[in-house]
């Protein structure tokens, strides 16, 4: 097929991706050229609520449950005076609202007790706050520190393993793939691209390949294996 012989074609060595890479940033920014995060988020702390309030859920459904739940409670301490119980119910729809809500109780008591109130500016003390990864972590250090980092999620997963650029699953072997491929002050407008690319085009079930701007640079197959293959 015309497609598989384009494919076959690509080669996905580092240094090929390398090459690859610039013209594929390229493309995406021309698509997406008001790109932002959607999370409708104030400050460094609501991001790194509402990031991990976005797990299995829609950020549109985030962005919802947070007004409320930020107006009842805007600063950290605040949540130190409330019953999990209803954080709980706030929280409900995000979905594992149970867990969420431990969570964020932990990690305010942890950002009062350890840093002073305020949302610390660094990997290694992001990571310690209960429920915060390294995804959420370079979201907030993105997103409101000026730190760029990649930001794993199920869409970048996805499409970068469609094009080629890891082979991995596990998201810190994927982050230091990508690490290896784009210069850091692309690391995370990049990460945005995948999500709205993933959203609206290489979607996991029927990725709209006929309409997508990387075709001709995109190893994964047209076809009704190799979408099975690669979901």
């Amino acid at each position: 097929m015309a497609n598989e012989s384009v494919a076959a074609r690509i080669k996905t060595t580092i240094t090929a991706n390398r090459e690859r890479a610039p013209e594929v940033y390229a493309r995406l920014e021309a698509l997406y050229p008001d790109i932002r995060c959607t999370l409708d988020y104030k400050s460094p702390f609501q991001i790194l609520i509402m990031t991990a309030l976005a797990a299995q859920c829609t950020d549109v459904r985030v962005n919802i449950v947070s007004k409320e739940l930020f107006e009842r409670f805007p600063h950290p301490k605040d949540f130190l005076e409330v019953d999990v119980k209803v954080i709980e119910k706030i929280i409900h729809s995000c979905g594992f609202y149970r867990q969420k809500a431990k969570n964020i109780m932990k990690t305010c008591h942890s950002i009062m007790g350890k840093f002073g109130g305020e949302v610390p500016r660094t990997m290694e003390e992001l990571v310690q706050l209960a429920g915060v990864g390294r995804k959420t972590a370079n979201v907030v250090l993105g997103e409101c520190f000026g730190h760029q980092g990649v930001i794993v999620d199920t869409h970048c997963t996805r499409l970068t393993n469609r094009l080629g650029f890891t082979k991995n699953q596990d998201a810190v072997k994927i982050e230091k793939d990508l690490m290896k491929v784009w210069p850091d002050d692309r690391w995370t407008l990049f990460s945005h691209f995948m999500v709205f690319h993933g959203r609206a085009v290489c979607t996991a079930r029927a990725p709209k390949c006929s309409q997508c701007t990387l075709r001709e640079l995109c190893p994964f197959p047209d076809t009704r294996e190799g979408r099975k293959l690669a979901r």
